[in-house]
């Protein structure tokens, strides 16, 4: 709003910055780690980006006292990380792996002795693969006690020390590239009846985890992480502002109304169950989504871009469209669900190599929805530029691109702070370097540059680039300095 003008950030802000377990840890057979669906899934040919895995990915497994004390010279204020369920569980169940544990256990207390706050992800799209070997994993609602299980060790063992957890990162992202477009494990096309089963399943781990948590007298902040994409309707004609409103129910509130309401949205479930794809729910089911919806305590969003929507006649495109995940502009395909909507571009933005649309009015616009519809607190679970860095011969990494598109997301998020949104923390994706699931290494986000392309063999040196002094001075100034200029 034109009056409202943000000056600064709340006292107490977390600026912090966020990794996942198979992107930064390799080790992948170190320390009594189980075997996990991702290292099954990367050696089938032609999956990933020229053949990359997390094997060794960037050794936060062995550097992780480095790395965190870089997050420390930075000053960051809380970290997010997710815990492997297979460095837990290496079969997914039964014998606790205390290496593992103690692995974890040396991250957050590492973090605590440099004053920055443990953010954990239960879950980052890591699956044991004794799980899916004994039951196809995230298709058998056998998963939903075994998850609620290794959730209940890791508060056992860590919730002491760990009051930010997040149960479930991105569930619209896994399992639609797990079971729609096969980009993901397990790989599989256009199983559209098991791709809403298996989200149901996430709900109720998510569901029954949250008031597992409570139920053991947890008394920190529980939520999931969702990848919002906020959309605009193409122009005011009718049939696209309906396309619209046919995207947010389908694409976003089914997550995020579960997570907060404890419901499915009623058009998207009467549509879904006219054509066969609504997932089947167990006696009691909906009771329990209902009471944990009343136990979390912020909505996690994941925010990188917005979208267009318009009206897809019944012959138009499709939602298996070409993924851009070489960094060769221009390469990615429209997509949409025929006789719904599409997702055309965005004629008044700039996009990354990726052929993501940059918006910073887009995260203003989804805190104002997620504060509107919701009255939840939020957490920026992740938000950042992925880039081709480029590391000069006196190892100096100008990424003044990355700079600006952090500057002016921040400036967003204090105007929605203005606004009255109660924003708890913000995390960049990410510190350092790291894997970049289908796109391999050469798509950088961190604030500390990582030396290692594709192939294995590089240095694994860590170098600061312009950004992480930036950020290192936003921090300082908790974000006043942005709206001084």
């Amino acid at each position: 709003m034109e009056q409202m003008k943000a000056a600064g950030f709340p006292e107490g802000f977390l600026w912090g910055s966020a990794s996942a377990a198979y992107q930064i840890e390799g080790g992948w057979q170190e320390g009594g780690k189980g075997v996990t669906n991702w290292d099954t899934f990367v050696r089938i040919p032609g999956k990933t980006f020229k053949a990359t895995t997390g094997d060794v990915a960037v050794d936060h497994y062995h550097r992780y006292k480095e790395d965190i004390a870089l997050m420390a010279e930075m000053g960051l204020k809380t970290y997010r990380f997710s815990i492997s369920w297979a460095r837990i569980y290496p079969e997914g169940k039964g014998k606790v792996n205390e290496e593992g544990v103690a692995f974890y256990q040396n991250i957050i207390d590492e973090c605590l002795k440099y004053r920055i706050e443990p953010m954990v992800t239960i879950y980052h799209w890591d699956l044991p693969q004794a799980l899916v070997d004994a039951y196809q994993g995230w298709e058998s609602p056998q998963i939903i006690d075994d998850f609620v299980n290794y959730a209940k060790t890791l508060f056992t063992r860590f919730g002491d020390k760990v009051k930010y957890w997040i149960t479930l990162n991105e569930q619209n992202i896994f399992t639609s590239l797990g079971w729609l477009t096969a980009q993901h494990p397990p790989g599989k096309f256009d199983d559209q009846k098991m791709f809403y089963q298996v989200n149901h399943h996430a709900f109720m781990a998510h569901a029954k985890t949250v008031l597992a948590y409570r139920e053991m007298g947890g008394k920190g902040e529980i939520g999931a992480s969702f990848a919002y994409t906020p959309s605009y309707a193409l122009d005011c004609k009718p049939i696209n502002a309906m396309a619209k409103a046919n995207y947010d129910d389908l694409k976003n509130y089914w997550w995020m109304d579960v997570y907060a309401y404890g419901r499915y949205p009623i058009a998207a479930l009467t549509y879904l169950r006219k054509k066969g794809f609504a997932p089947d729910m167990a006696e009691g089911d909906e009771e329990i989504l209902r009471k944990a919806a009343k136990e979390i305590t912020f909505m996690g969003v994941n925010y990188y871009q917005s979208c267009v929507c318009e009206y897809n006649p019944i012959d138009g495109v499709t939602p298996y469209g070409t993924m851009n995940t070489s960094g060769v502009k221009g390469s990615a395909q429209e997509v949409g669900i025929q006789g719904i909507y599409k997702n055309p571009a965005n004629p008044y933005l700039l996009t990354t190599d990726w052929d993501w649309s940059i918006d910073p009015s887009g995260l203003w616009f989804c805190c104002r929805e997620i504060t509107s519809r919701y009255g939840l607190p939020i957490i920026i679970s992740e938000n950042g530029l992925g880039a081709f860095d480029k590391k000069t011969e006196k190892n100096e990494i100008h990424d003044e691109y990355r700079i600006c598109y952090l500057k002016e997301h921040i400036k967003a998020l204090g105007e929605a702070i203005e606004e009255g949104c109660q924003v708890l923390a913000y995390c960049t994706w990410s510190f350092t370097d790291l894997l970049s699931w289908l796109n391999g290494y050469q798509k950088r986000y961190g604030f500390v540059y990582v030396d290692r392309e594709e192939e294995e063999g590089g240095t694994l040196n860590r170098y600061k680039k312009d950004s992480f002094y930036w950020y290192q001075n936003v921090i300082r100034t908790n974000g006043v300095e942005l709206f001084q200029e």
